[in-house]
């Protein structure tokens, strides 16, 4: 069944096309150049050159878009007029600028800045940086620039009047109960190491007139006693500052501190 159906669709389509090619349009025909009424081209350089200006054209070299008889037209017989040459412009020389002549400044005119003069001075000592704090707080208004140092300073803490140390401890013994054999009382041996170790003590006093008379009852007993001073190495502060030398008498009393001194010092 399908073999019939497709030997039918076969022999229907060769005389579809059978008959297209038998019935059917052939097209138009290309027409010819070389046809009479078939206009021909021509290149530029077929044509005819164009007349010169100031030349009269022959009436045979007529355009074929201008008449024979027609008359030369003005425009084309005329000769060009020369175009007209704007004149250049001249140089122009620059004027001399005339000097400016310099004012003198005379000395009322000056400008002038007064010059100050500033002292540097030490304050101190302060026994602490609280009290030094204080004293900076309370004097900043009136300080240009200010710095703080700390020194070691040895503090008198009385007068000591002793024996001298002796080679061994049973020799500073002895010579502590000659002391007691004497009448002279208070008094000890020195144990602890160091430069008094081995001495006698005979006694610490704040005044030295005390220290001088106790010293002297000791040598009129017969035993060598000497006073000496008793100090102690402490920090303490210094407040140095820059002012001015106006200001320089209104700073020390701005210092609650007592014993502060102010002094001349080397600027920074």
């Amino acid at each position: 069944m399908l073999l019939r159906l497709l030997f039918v669709l076969l022999i229907a389509l060769n005389i579809a096309v059978a008959a297209w090619l038998l019935l059917g349009d052939s097209g138009t025909r290309a027409a010819d150049p070389n046809e009479g009424d078939v206009p021909r081209l021509k290149l530029l350089a077929e044509l005819p050159e164009p007349p010169v200006a100031g030349a009269s054209a022959p009436a045979s070299a007529a355009t074929p878009w201008a008449s024979a008889s027609a008359p030369p037209s003005p425009a084309m017989t005329a000769p060009a007029a020369p175009a007209a040459v704007a004149p250049s412009p001249k140089p122009v020389a620059p004027q001399p600028k005339a000097p400016v002549e310099a004012t003198p400044v005379s000395a009322a005119t000056a400008p002038t800045s007064p010059r100050r003069s500033y002292r540097c001075l030490a304050l101190g000592p302060f026994p602490n940086q609280v009290d030094l704090r204080a004293a900076r707080t309370a004097i900043a208004s009136r300080t240009v620039r200010s710095r703080q140092r700390q020194e070691q300073t040895s503090e008198s803490r009385g007068w000591r009047v002793f024996l001298p140390a002796q080679a061994t401890r049973e020799l500073a013994l002895a010579q502590a109960r000659r002391l007691e054999a004497k009448g002279i009382k208070d008094y000890f041996v020195v144990t602890a190491a160091g430069e008094l170790q081995n001495s006698v003590a005979l006694g610490l006093f704040h005044d030295p007139a005390n220290a001088r008379k106790r010293r002297d009852e000791v040598i009129a007993a017969g035993f060598p006693a000497r006073m000496s001073e008793r100090t102690e190495t402490t920090p303490v502060w210094w407040l140095d500052v820059v002012v001015p030398d106006e200001a320089g008498a209104d700073i020390r009393r701005s210092i609650r501190t007592p014993g502060i001194t102010a002094r001349s010092t080397g600027c920074f």
